[in-house]
């Protein structure tokens, strides 16, 4: 989608209007006929289309009876795998109670979906992988690295087009704006990666779930920004004392930088914990310079 996406500078700006938000979160006609289309080829590829069936019936059932309490992750489909239910209530407090319970949203075409996946991708702050090439780069100072500055154009970008890759997109409006929401209220947090001339050029976007952190994407307009930002993250995220990173699902990236599976009956466990523990709610700051995490060694972190 042509998400319209602003060079945020350096500079704090004032919250964006309720205006503004809506000029750049728009999906215009052309872009949503994309996104169904790029979609329903993503659907149809021979690794998922066996879930059809099982999708089908369920989008039958909940016409017929809608159910609008949240399902059980626990029960999810095998086929498709971790399709858990029907989204009907997208509201923040029904996001914010699907997330404790691990649950999260995702389709690239209606209906949206719940999802608890068999097996989920965490990062134990321990076991992060910091490649050599990666510190050097951080410690080259290029680049500044913020949190909360600017969670609107960051989402934005997640969600717009990259450099040689199909267009394929779940980040829809209806998505960012709800985030949107859970960011204005303390929930969702956002990091920047600025180039020296002020540029946006990488960051990422998650909620925060007790002293667990959901990511949920991320973006790179110079080379490995994103890994940079998200690296700064983690070493706030072990700071102050998280559990682990959720990555929902394990990703030839995250798994390079340490994330691994854990089944889902062992991730729900550790998630009930994380979420009776208590919150980091409101705007976030970074607290280290480049050159403090570029010098971490995450091995001596205690395990989870």
């Amino acid at each position: 989608m042509a998400y319209h996406v602003d060079h945020v500078p350096l500079a704090a700006r004032p919250a964006p209007a309720g205006d503004r938000r809506a000029t750049l979160f728009r999906e215009s006609l052309r872009d949503r006929a994309e996104r169904l289309t790029l979609g329903l080829a993503w659907a149809l590829m021979p690794r998922r289309i066996g879930g059809l069936p099982s999708l089908g019936r369920m989008w039958i059932e909940e016409l017929m009876a809608p159910d609008f309490a949240l399902p059980d992750p626990q029960r999810a489909l095998d086929k498709p795998a971790g399709l858990a239910g029907i989204v009907h209530d997208f509201t923040l407090p029904t996001v914010l109670s699907a997330y404790r319970r691990g649950l999260y949203p995702f389709a690239h075409i209606a209906p949206l979906k719940w999802w608890s996946p068999p097996q989920r991708s965490l990062l134990f702050f321990n076991e992060l992988h910091i490649a050599k090439r990666l510190r050097r780069q951080i410690r080259q100072g290029q680049y500044t690295v913020t949190f909360d500055t600017a969670f609107d154009a960051v989402i934005a970008a997640c969600a717009g087009q990259r450099t040689g890759r199909w267009h394929v997109t779940w980040i829809t409006p209806k998505i960012m704006h709800v985030f949107a929401q859970a960011f204005d209220a303390g929930h969702a947090h956002s990091f920047e990666v600025w180039n020296d001339k002020g540029e946006l050029v990488g960051g990422g976007y998650g909620l925060a779930v007790g002293n667990s952190f959901v990511t949920e994407s991320q973006f790179s307009r110079e080379p490995n920004t994103s890994k940079i930002g998200f690296t700064v993250l983690n070493w706030h995220l072990a700071k102050w004392g998280f559990a682990f990173n959720d990555g929902k699902v394990l990703t030839p990236t995250t798994k390079d930088m340490g994330f691994r599976e854990i089944p889902r009956t062992d991730y729900l466990a550790r998630l009930t914990l994380a979420a009776e523990r208590p919150a980091r709610v409101g705007r976030w700051h970074t607290e280290a310079d480049l050159a403090t995490v570029a010098d971490w060694r995450p091995e001596t972190q205690a395990a989870a």
